[in-house]
């Protein structure tokens, strides 16, 4: 299917749509009084969950494909396998390569992957469309992930039919990361001073080509800027690349200046080593809203069914999605979690944004799906 027919199929889906319309909905939202409230699992959930738990031991692993970031892996292999006895055999890599390896391996009639996590587009244009993909609500289990009072915006899903696709992230994202000892903050107010000669090969942008953020932040500019901003910021000469890491590398060593498109996760590394790689402050109206990695979908007829729901609902938990955030720099949609500490770096969680003025700006001008590709 082209880029832009596949892009005009995502822009119709419900998750698109709210995205345009947040910036009125979260107005409401904040004018209730939503409080997360933990609940003790009823007698029949309880029963359920234990019955599940045991069969999931006897299955003894479940295959998740998740974004390609350490920190995520040692975290989710320890934590899940300590809880539960359940062996998660993780499978990092592009979210293109690993969709197209789930869809023709389904047309195979091999069963593998029993869940894949990553950004949105890929599971509406790759996985969603081939029709291979299990109804999501059926595999929620514990009352404190079914409850959508414990989710900023209820429960939030990307396809139309509101089955298929999970949402759990909702966030501001950093658009630009720099090299501060090439570029003072000042330098970089808006969109349009990237195409100050000045930064005439010194500006990395994860490959807009294939589905990831990059794409995501291609679409947004392409809304906000229009087709002649995105012809001159092409005239910079940037080093567009597929391997998030390398051209987080390549900032971080200096050989070019900005990335546009990558996020926290990528630079996580670098950060933890002092090197001087920061992101650069949201310009006042045009910031971008995203849905990040946190997207879940189950691949139809799991290999693994019960070890499937026990990881659907762990990865829902609270320690499920504090252990995605802080790994991946990504902001949950679930109201007990502290996600205050990504302010630090650029972001800004959904739930924690209580300034009218702000919201309004990030409904009114958000990207597309904005994630991050595996």
């Amino acid at each position: 299917m082209p880029r832009d027919q596949r892009m005009a199929e995502f822009e119709r889906t419900a998750y698109f749509q709210w995205m345009k319309r947040e910036g009125l909905l979260i107005i409401a939202l904040l004018l209730l009084p939503i409080y997360a409230v933990a609940q003790a699992p009823d007698a029949a959930s309880k029963a359920e969950w234990n019955k599940t738990l045991e069969a999931a031991k006897k299955e003894g692993k479940v295959v998740v494909s998740i974004p390609a970031s350490p920190e995520l892996r040692k975290e989710v292999e320890k934590i899940f396998q300590q809880r539960f006895g359940i062996e998660p055999e993780l499978v990092a890599g592009r979210a293109a390569t690993i969709v197209g390896k789930i869809v023709e391996e389904s047309k195979s009639g091999v069963r593998y992957f029993d869940l894949h996590m990553g950004g949105s587009e890929s599971m509406v244009t790759g996985l969603l469309s081939e029709g291979i993909l299990e109804p999501f609500e059926p595999w929620m289990i514990l009352p404190e992930v079914k409850n959508p009072k414990n989710w900023w915006g209820g429960h939030i899903w990307v396809d139309n039919a509101k089955r298929y696709i999970y949402s759990s992230l909702a966030y501001q994202t950093e658009n630009i990361w720099s090299n501060t000892d090439y570029v003072k903050p000042e330098e970089i107010r808006s969109f349009d001073d990237l195409l100050n000669p000045k930064w005439y090969g010194k500006i990395g942008y994860l490959d807009p080509r294939t589905p990831g953020s990059g794409a995501s932040i291609w679409s947004f500019l392409w809304q906000l800027k229009g087709e002649a901003y995105l012809k001159k910021l092409v005239g910079q000469k940037m080093l567009i690349g597929r391997d998030q890491r390398l051209l987080a590398e390549n900032l971080a060593k200096g050989k070019i200046s900005l990335v546009v498109g990558l996020t926290y996760y990528s630079f996580l590394p670098f950060l933890k080593a002092g090197l001087p790689v920061k992101p650069l402050p949201n310009p006042r109206n045009e910031v971008y809203v995203s849905g990040g990695s946190g997207h879940l979908t189950i691949i139809k007829n799991p290999p693994h069914p019960n070890a499937t729901k026990v990881f659907v609902n762990w990865f829902l938990s609270k320690e499920g999605q504090e252990i995605f955030s802080k790994a991946m720099g990504q902001g949950t949609r679930r109201l007990d979690v502290d996600t205050s500490w990504l302010k630090e770096f650029g972001v800004i969680a959904a739930k924690d944004i209580t300034s009218a003025g702000s919201i309004l700006q990030a409904g009114e001008s958000v990207g597309g799906e904005g994630h991050q590709s595996a």
